[in-house]
């Protein structure tokens, strides 16, 4: 298991981590990786890692989610933050051969804050 930190700039933040993530994994090894990222205000998924694209990422989840409202905002007013992570989802699993991530040919592993700008850590295991 290999851990990295990612440190996000902005409250809602897209960042494309695939070198991060096939650093991790080591030469030898065919099967799957799972990327997973330990928080409730932030996920993972897998796209396209083009610069006007991951504004889009952004865009979206903020016209889907609803910055107030919230019941929970009386806690820590960040509602929208969960929410918008739970759309996302916490990891995802792709396949290895020889070391080399699977991924097709716009695929890209992103990360996506969106409750920050925080450092956060994010987990490989590789099986």
């Amino acid at each position: 298991m290999e851990r990295f930190d990612v440190q996000t700039d902005g409250h809602l933040d897209v960042i494309d981590v695939t070198e991060r993530v096939s650093t991790a994994v080591p030469p030898s090894v065919t099967g799957t990786v799972t990327v997973f990222v330990q928080h409730t205000t932030a996920g993972v998924t897998v796209n396209e890692g083009e610069p006007r694209l991951l504004g889009d990422i952004e865009s979206a989840l903020s016209e889907l989610v609803a910055d107030s409202g919230w019941d929970h905002d009386s806690i820590d007013d960040n509602a929208p933050a969960h929410l918008r992570a739970m759309l996302v989802g916490p990891d995802v699993t792709l396949p290895v051969e020889d070391g080399a991530l699977q991924l097709g040919t716009w695929q890209s592993v992103l990360f996506v804050e969106c409750d920050g700008p925080r450092t956060r850590r994010v987990t490989v295991t590789v099986d």
